[in-house]
């Protein structure tokens, strides 16, 4: 079963993720920094990194990731009106970008494919 990695700083919408990945069944795992999400993504069972790109060294992780040849899938979500915060992510080499309101309602979709990885 994958594992999933969350950079997310707002307290009340990471408590909204870790309830969904608790009824999808799907392992949540929290970073609290970029390092930490870079580190975590060193773990062979992790198979989704989501990051907010609100939260602190956001794009600087996803940045690192990518300098160290880390292939692993990341899903990035922003408020709809930072179009330029988006860009910044994809040119970081984010696969996925979406306003937080489309992830919100794709989450649970997210986790289960992230699941059966």
């Amino acid at each position: 079963m994958g594992r999933v990695v969350a950079l997310v700083e707002d307290i009340f919408f990471l408590a909204k993720i870790k309830e969904t990945a608790k009824q999808a069944g799907v392992a949540l795992e929290t970073a609290g920094t970029s390092t930490a999400l870079a580190e975590a993504a060193l773990a062979d069972a992790t198979s989704l990194l989501i990051v907010d790109l609100n939260a602190r060294g956001s794009i600087e992780a996803i940045e690192m990731l990518r300098a160290a040849g880390n292939t692993l899938p990341v899903i990035a979500f922003f408020s709809h009106v930072q179009a330029e915060l988006a860009e910044r992510a994809r040119v970081a080499g984010c696969e996925q970008v979406m306003p937080r309101s489309k992830f919100t309602r794709e989450l649970a979709e997210i986790l289960t494919r992230a699941k059966a990885k």
